[in-house]
């Protein structure tokens, strides 16, 4: 994880980009929770998701202005700001009671903050029977950071592929 990220254990805040909507929340797994998915909703906005539940997750302003989209068998239901269209968090099809927050809603947090991120298989969804796990890892490499290169490109051609819909 990136130096710069602010301390998971305490309430951190956050809000979309407009400023209309603005929450705060506690983590469940720190940073380390960190991952992203490829099913087909995830793999077209490319949000890094942390982890928390309902009772974790404050709206303390613009809850009026969240608009929700849901798709496939319905579970999962995705929040986004009316106004400017960023996404700040949804509840999980793979466990209802968790929420995905977008990192990048939170306030001093980048997804390039995360040199490394868990992908998960959304196109093969654990729910349906798919593989529970990281199926492989998106990372992060800064031009001139010749150690991270190495690392990144043995890291990507052994990690496994998921299927394409």
């Amino acid at each position: 994880m990136g130096d710069g990220l602010p301390d998971a254990s305490r309430t951190l805040t956050g809000g979309c980009h407009c400023g209309a909507v603005r929450f705060e929340v506690d983590l469940i797994g720190g940073w380390q929770a960190a991952r992203r998915c490829t099913c087909s909703f995830c793999r077209m906005r490319g949000a890094v998701a942390l982890t928390s539940a309902p009772d974790r997750f404050r709206i303390l302003a613009g809850a009026e202005q969240l608009t929700e989209y849901r798709f496939n068998t319905g579970v999962a239901r995705h929040h986004f700001c009316r106004h400017c269209g960023i996404y700040t968090h949804h509840r999980r099809r793979s466990n209802p009671d968790e929420l995905g927050v977008n990192a990048a809603c939170l306030d001093g947090v980048s997804p390039f903050d995360f040199a490394e991120v868990p992908i998960t298989d959304g196109v093969n969804h654990s729910s349906d029977g798919g593989p529970v796990g990281p199926v492989g890892w998106i990372s992060v490499r800064w031009a001139g950071d010749q150690e991270t290169a190495a690392t990144t490109a043995t890291t990507s051609a052994t990690a496994p592929r998921p299927s394409a819909p």
